[in-house]
């Protein structure tokens, strides 16, 4: 027998050893499963925690972004303008939304056009079949964040 087949051989040996050995003590020893259930907990609430600071994070930088550009271009209030707004706005988030990276700045237009729709419901609909669905949750996100007149007055109809 060489050499490298006996090195195998034995690290097979104790692989398989350590395998015996964690599924006994997995099986019966009381600490170790708790060790274990420890640990993914542990590890549970670290990605929970991390997730949640990215969300956060993501929240803030389209917060920001969305007053920025509320700021630098406002809404336009008379309706001749509102249409070619409209058309204007959905077109360059068609655009934005298959370039990769954009998809903030994409959601920004789409929203900018809902702000402008007579009917925002209808328009909600159609962004939820034709939208990518991470530009939807955008979308959703900055209306909750800054919710645009013609939205805030169809919910303040409905609770009435």
């Amino acid at each position: 027998m060489s050499k490298f087949t006996a090195a195998v051989a034995t690290f097979g040996a104790l692989a398989l050893g350590y395998a015996v050995y964690f599924d006994y003590a997995r099986r019966h020893d009381p600490e170790f499963r708790k060790r274990i259930q420890k640990n993914n907990e542990k590890y549970a609430k670290a990605k929970e925690a991390a997730a949640h600071k990215v969300k956060t994070a993501q929240i803030e930088v389209v917060q920001k972004k969305l007053m920025e550009s509320l700021a630098n271009e406002p809404i336009p209030t008379e309706p001749a303008q509102k249409e070619s707004y409209f058309m204007t706005q959905v077109t360059t988030a068609e655009q934005l939304a298959a370039v990769p990276g954009k998809e903030i700045d994409s959601a920004l237009a789409f929203y900018r056009a809902l702000a402008v729709y007579p009917n925002p419901t209808d328009i909600l609909n159609v962004y939820q079949t034709s939208v990518p669905k991470h530009i939807y949750e955008y979308i959703i996100m900055m209306m909750a964040l800054n919710p645009p007149l013609s939205v805030a007055s169809f919910l303040g109809e409905e609770a009435e």
